[in-house]
C-alpha cells in the first residue's frame, strides 16, 4: 500500500474490481496452481490488503516489509507448499496460460529457478517465476544482503555458479521486450485499465496474447505510459 510511485495501486479499481483481486482472478485458472497466498506485510497500512483477502476468501500472509524473501518463504511454508510461483502485486494482467507453460517447461528439465524474465522478451507486465521451496530454503541461509532479502529471487539467478536457472524467452507476437504493463505509476494505471475496460467485456480469462493485438491496433494507447523507465529485469 506504500508504493512510493504509486500509493494504494494494489487495491486501484481495474474494471471496477481492485488490482490485486483480479491478479488472483487471473492466475486461478492455472492447472498448476494449487494454493494462493496474498504476502503482505504487517504493517498497519496493509491492513486493507488483509480486509480484501478476507472479504474474497483469499488466504494471506503478514510478514516484513524489508525481509522479502523471509516473508515469501513463510507465506509458501504456511500452506506447505513444495513450489513458488511467484509473482508480484504489480502485473494485473498476467496470463494464467504463461504460469502452465513455465511450469510445462521445468517438467520437460527440472532446474533449481525458471522463469520469463530474467532476460527481457516478453513485455515487462507477464513476469512468472518457479522455484522450489528448498532452493528458497537455502537461499535463506547463504545470504543476508539487504538486496538478496528485498529482492526474493535476486540471489538465485546471480549465481549461476550454484543455482542451475532458466528462462524461457518469448516467441512471436510476445516478443516486445519494450512494451510496459506493470503498475507502477499512474499512467500505468490509465492504460491497464483501459485494457481491463475493453477485454473484460468479451471474456473474464482474456490471454495476454489478446492485450498485444488490442495495443497493436491501438497504437496511440501506448504513448500513455511510454515515458516511464522500468527496471532491469536483472534487477529483480
Amino acid at each position: 500500500m506504500t508504493s512510493n510511485r504509486l500509493p494504494g495501486k494494489v487495491l486501484l479499481p481495474l474494471a471496477g474490481e481492485p488490482a490485486l483481486l483480479r491478479l488472483v482472478e487471473r492466475i486461478t485458472p492455472s492447472r498448476y496452481v494449487d494454493e494462493v497466498v496474498v504476502a503482505t506485510t504487517i504493517n498497519k497500512t496493509d491492513d486493507p490488503i488483509v480486509k480484501l483477502c478476507q472479504k474474497n476468501h483469499i488466504k494471506y500472509f503478514r510478514g516484513s516489509e524489508e525481509d522479502v524473501l523471509k516473508r515469501v518463504l513463510d507465506a509458501a511454508k504456511s500452506v506447505n507448499a513444495d513450489f513458488i510461483i511467484e509473482i508480484t502485486g504489480d502485473c494485473p494482467l498476467l496470463d494464467y496460460r504463461h504460469i502452465n507453460d513455465l511450469c510445462q517447461e521445468y517438467e520437460k528439465e527440472e532446474s533449481d529457478y525458471i522463469a520469463n524474465n530474467t532476460i527481457r522478451s516478453y513485455p515487462d507486465g507477464f513476469d512468472v517465476q518457479l522455484f522450489p521451496l528448498n532452493i528458497l530454503e537455502r537461499v535463506d541461509t547463504l545470504t543476508n544482503d539487504p538486496i538478496d532479502r528485498v529482492h526474493v529471487s535476486y540471489y538465485i539467478y546471480t549465481h549461476p555458479e550454484i543455482f542451475k536457472c532458466r528462462n524461457i524467452k518469448a516467441e512471436g507476437k510476445m516478443y516486445w521486450p519494450e512494451l510496459g504493463v506493470t503498475l507502477d505509476e499512474k499512467e500505468d494505471y490509465l492504460l491497464i485499465n483501459r485494457i481491463f475496460e475493453e477485454l473484460i467485456a468479451r471474456s473474464k480469462k482474456f490471454s495476454a496474447e489478446d492485450v498485444v493485438d488490442l495495443l497493436r491496433s491501438n497504437m496511440d494507447w501506448i504513448n500513455i505510459n511510454s515515458h516511464i523507465k522500468r527496471k532491469l529485469a536483472q534487477e529483480g
